[in-house]
């Protein structure tokens, strides 16, 4: 048996109990980073760590407090709060007594949040702040199982009379009262954890579904301790790396990467603020970070409005810079594929010294000068955009996985990373393609199923278990996955061709650098038309230069000039398609698409039926007048 093997398969039937050899392995170790704004609320905020001593100190109180509220095990405890450092204490405050958290995004409105609530018969509700706890006022006559709410940021909490007693604490209230129950009871939590069986529900995430209400997945204990040993043993991340860690928590990525750290020990920095990711990265100067692929869109799009404001001449070395990187990263990902060797000609090294001197050392300067690798998942990333970035010394480690595998089946295996992949499946998943396409899973990560849905999940989880992804892909004949789309997402047009909308979207982002999102058309109808809206930063700058310097977003999209530019980019993505997959016509939209509408989904990810039904008109107006065969 190989070394991996016998890590996966020696592992321990919690995080909880790695907390707790992690905590014993290196106490005085940094654990996390967490910011704390500055008084005059201005300038940088200051940066403050937590050993793993300190950080366990805080997790046993939590978890103490819950037992002495009387929280017992697998009953479920709701996580509402942005991405920070107390939602990393209270999970595996939650875990250490042996209960399960549901996680809620702070996104989620008052009526979806109290269906979940609800659903999972959470007990005991940890909410953010006051908007959080406004929810669940609004709502308590639906939660007869809520015993009590525990505020983390308690600024502008106002008593309530309607509050049962005892209903409303703050956390340093739950710590306080943990603290005194461990002084009666000190092996209170470490029986906790002793207790714990593989096989206990650990984590209730509800899927942000296009349709209808969202599906509970039950994680049980295993399938983090699975998941935490599994990454170590990619040998991605080691205890010298720095974290940085802004991903919603409430999501399956963001949560699976809490448990790799564990497991290896290295540092994580912890801010949800993602108009704050800019300002933090050369702060914390991590040597790996996660994201989706709209953040790294959003980089490519800006360092390419700045080139372009800088005149002609920058422009243009910013494109022959570009040109030069993906060369680069094609020529020595091809190499490094025959060979073992990422080499490239000569003449192609010295182009891409002037190019890193020019471009390329820039761009890795903003993300703090150290970063090692980024992982992106999620969804699909335009191969152009992981050339560019490659080519450019800012490795993208693609991977795959979903809520219902506990987030990471696949990942790009480090130097022999293949762009436009997701790299190979983590040690101990099993992978095949069915006839029709669609891949399917097997292994320790996979989901016990849905929570009270049994018809539900024998629809996609078989008696022998392999679970049904609903995605599409290839592997190669070394083991690489290339996911092609959505299997639902897939366009059949009218004329019988089927076309991947993901691949033609993932392509016109690569072109155009104003794009925000696309969605492409053209399911039983004669030609694909694409609603598209445009990044609001990088075309109001543009807008200045060409005469629409002062106009609203909508103005500017609705201008003339505005729809020629995009239609130049569009007449440039079709030039490199096959005739049935072109987009024949576009809308530009009247503003972005966001969460806060529905038409994306928490980690960014387009809900395609909300954003067709949304704006049907557009897309019956490009489509009146022609006949539908």
């Amino acid at each position: 048996m190989s070394d991996t093997q016998t890590l996966i398969e020696n592992r321990p039937p919690s995080v909880a109990s790695l907390f707790l050899e992690r905590v014993a392995a290196t106490p005085d170790a940094e654990a996390y980073r967490y910011p704390v704004p500055v008084t005059s609320g201005e300038g940088p905020d200051d940066w403050k760590s937590l050993s793993w001593a300190q950080a366990a100190q805080r997790v046993y109180a939590i978890a103490a407090g819950l037992v002495e509220l009387g929280v017992q095990p697998e009953e479920r405890v709701a996580l509402a709060a942005s991405t920070r450092v107390e939602w990393i204490l209270a999970d595996l405050g939650i875990m250490c007594a042996g209960a399960a958290t549901t996680t809620v995004y702070p996104q989620t409105n008052a009526e979806e949040s109290a269906f979940i609530l609800a659903d999972s018969e959470s007990k005991v509700l940890v909410a953010e702040d006051a908007a959080q706890l406004a929810k669940a006022r609004e709502r308590r006559a639906e939660l007869p199982e809520l015993r009590h709410v525990v505020v983390i940021d308690a600024t502008g909490v106002e008593p309530d009379a309607a509050d049962p007693d005892g209903w409303l604490l703050t956390l340093e209230d739950l710590e306080a009262r943990g603290a005194a129950h461990l002084e009666k009871n000190p092996d209170v939590v470490k029986d906790r954890v002793g207790a714990i069986q593989k096989d206990q529900l650990a984590t209730l995430i509800y899927t942000s579904g296009t349709t209808g209400r969202p599906k509970g997945v039950r994680l049980p204990h295993d399938n983090w301790s699975y998941m935490a040993r599994a990454i170590a043993s990619t040998g991605l991340v080691g205890p010298d790396d720095v974290q940085y860690l802004w991903l919603p928590l409430a999501h399956v990525f963001g949560k699976v990467l809490t448990s790799g750290q564990i497991e290896v020990g290295h540092v994580t920095a912890v801010d949800g603020r993602v108009d704050k990711i800019i300002e933090n990265l050369p702060v914390v100067q991590p040597t790996y970070m996660a994201a989706v692929p709209r953040i790294f869109e959003k980089v490519y799009n800006g360092v390419a409005a700045k080139a372009r404001a800088g005149g002609n001449a920058k422009y243009k070395i910013f494109q022959w810079a570009a040109g030069v990187a993906r060369e680069y990263a094609k020529v020595s990902q091809d190499n490094f594929r025959r060979t073992g060797v990422s080499s490239v000609p000569f003449g192609l090294a010295s182009k891409h010294k002037v190019a890193d001197a020019l471009v390329y050392s820039k761009l890795r300067e903003a993300f703090g000068g150290r970063l090692r690798a980024c992982v992106s998942g999620s969804a699909a990333l335009a191969p152009e955009i992981g050339y560019f970035f490659a080519g450019a010394g800012v490795h993208i480690l693609e991977g795959y996985g979903l809520t219902e595998s506990s987030a990471a089946s696949f990942v790009n295996p480090g130097e022999a990373y293949r762009t436009g992949t997701v790299g190979k499946p983590l040690p101990g998943t099993e992978v095949r393609i069915a006839d029709d396409g669609e891949i399917l899973l097997r292994g320790p990560g996979i989901m016990e199923g849905y929570h009270g849905l049994p018809e539900k999940t024998a629809e996609v989880l078989e008696s022998d278990g392999w679970f049904h992804t609903g995605d599409i892909g290839e592997l190669s004949v070394d083991g690489y996955l290339r996911i092609t789309d959505r299997k639902k997402d897939l366009i059949k047009t009218s004329g019988g061709k089927y076309i991947a909308p993901a691949e033609v979207e993932g392509q016109f982002k690569a072109v155009c650098p104003y794009v925000s999102n696309i969605l492409v058309h053209g399911a039983d109808r004669n030609f694909c038309t694409a609603l598209i809206s445009l990044d609001e930063p990088a075309i109001l700058d543009w807008a200045k230069e060409n005469g629409l310097d002062g106009k609203t977003y909508a103005d500017v999209v609705a201008a003339p000039a505005t729809v020629q530019l995009i239609e130049g980019y569009v007449k440039e993505l079709n030039q490199g398609l096959q005739r049935w997959q072109t987009i024949k016509k576009f809308k530009l939209l009247p503003r972005d698409l966001d969460i806060e509408h529905g038409e994306l989904t928490p980690s960014l990810k387009l809900k395609r039926p909300v954003v067709e039904r949304a704006y049907k008109g557009l897309l019956d107006e490009m489509y009146s007048g022609t006949r539908e065969g």
